[in-house]
């Protein structure tokens, strides 16, 4: 949807104060505990309730927020907050205005019992839901500094119709959307940098090829390489006008970079094993990605001009699918660890290796949340693959969203525009 009419405005209701007053939370430091926060229901108009919700739930996506069950106070605004638990408490308002709709919100810091800075956006009513999720992201940017991460959406595959096929929803799981109706086998989904497009790979045809479709009309996609042989996953560069994508129309599947014609501009990788899995550092100036030119699948990094490859992963028997944080500093791979996949984190060197996930089935196709977070993952238990969640720090493993059919190959987009 694009917002024409939503304003955004700060107001502060702190007696004699002149500026926002904030506080601001580590929240990557693993021994932190939780935030409590109370969403107690929005006054005013008759969509207080599902603003109060949607907030509510938006909240808690931010692995460090826990928001307090509102049957525990009934939902009013004057509950003895302290006894409850409670470190901050958001007091809302939702209802009509010359633009259409208004919705604000401010946090009560229940310690010294002050109003901190408020949100207040204005815009038509069907843009209530919208202004809901950039308040949302308002009050985290509130606790940590960095703005949240309820405005973008998640591309995933599932056979809901008894086909794999590319969808797009909210990070909420909201409104999905069926990108694709090939009736046939569609894996990989790939967002490019500014949200707009998506590509995917599909069998359709009897081979894997490559397609790319523009999210902002629902009719055509167009098609990026159909060339012989595997035709996948690509990763875009940082400015989104190029690509590196896995090819085998030599016959040995290496990368190469394309720009969004589908022409190829470079061979990357020669013969040197399987190379897959491409990663661009947020900077461009690296590539991580994955062969099995030692003998078995690990993680490599090289310029993305090519040259020479350094192997970065040496513990588990495979180790895959490399994703490079937003910040540069971290990347997520999946390893393979008595018979199943877990996640696990390392510096962009190579060093201080972290496992995030323990049992419960096998964790594929990592991928960042924007602000880097939180990592959602495909976590396959026997024929159910579903999508969690789960914070940079290990903690707090949970299912994204629950729908009909089999959900896999997430890929999380940016901050919507």
């Amino acid at each position: 949807m694009i917002l024409t009419l939503v304003v955004c405005s700060f107001f502060c209701l702190l007696a004699g104060e002149g500026k926002a007053e904030r506080a601001y939370f580590d929240i990557t430091a693993s021994e932190l505990r939780k935030i409590m926060v109370a969403v107690p229901a929005f006054s005013g108009d008759g969509q207080g309730p599902a603003v109060t919700q949607l907030l509510s739930k938006g909240l808690a996506l931010h692995s460090f927020v826990s928001v307090i069950d509102s049957s525990r106070y009934g939902g009013g605004r004057d509950a003895d907050w302290k006894s409850l638990g409670a470190d901050f408490v958001v007091m809302g308002k939702v209802g009509p205005d010359p633009a259409g709709m208004m919705i604000e919100g401010q946090i009560l810091d229940v310690a010294s019992n002050k109003l901190l800075a408020g949100r207040r956006y204005k815009g038509s009513a069907d843009q209530l839901e919208e202004m809901t999720l950039r308040l949302c992201d308002a009050l985290i940017e509130d606790f940590t500094g960095e703005m949240g991460v309820a405005r973008t959406r998640m591309a995933y595959i599932s056979d809901a119709t008894g086909r794999k096929e590319v969808y797009v929803s909210d990070i909420l799981g909201r409104h999905p959307r069926q990108v694709t109706s090939h009736r046939a086998l569609c894996v990989s989904p790939r967002f490019t940098p500014d949200g707009n497009f998506l590509t995917y790979s599909t069998y359709h045809r009897g081979n894997q090829d490559l397609y790319i479709t523009d999210l902002r009309q629902s009719s055509t996609t167009t098609s990026l390489s159909r060339r012989k042989g595997l035709n996948l996953a690509p990763a875009f560069t940082p400015d989104g006008r190029s690509m590196v994508v896995t090819l085998s129309q030599n016959g040995n599947p290496d990368l190469y970079l394309m720009n969004r014609q589908g022409e190829i501009l470079k061979q990357l990788t020669s013969g040197a094993g399987i190379n897959v899995s491409p990663s661009f550092s947020p900077d461009g100036q690296s590539m991580a990605f994955v062969s099995d030119r030692s003998g078995r699948p690990n993680v490599y990094v090289m310029s993305p001009v090519g040259g020479q490859a350094k192997r970065l992963t040496f513990k588990y028997s495979e180790n895959s699918e490399p994703v490079w944080s937003p910040k540069g500093d971290e990347i997520a791979f999946t390893g393979g660890q008595g018979g199943v996949y877990q996640l696990f984190v390392m510096d962009r060197n190579g060093g201080n290796v972290r496992q995030l996930s323990s049992g419960g089935g096998s964790y594929e196709s990592p991928t960042w949340s924007p602000d880097g977070r939180l990592i959602a993952v495909s976590r396959k238990s026997g024929s159910r693959s579903e999508i969690c969640v789960v914070s940079k720090n290990g903690k707090d493993i949970r299912v994204l969203f629950t729908m009909k059919g089999n959900q896999s190959y997430p890929q999380w987009s940016g901050r919507l525009p």
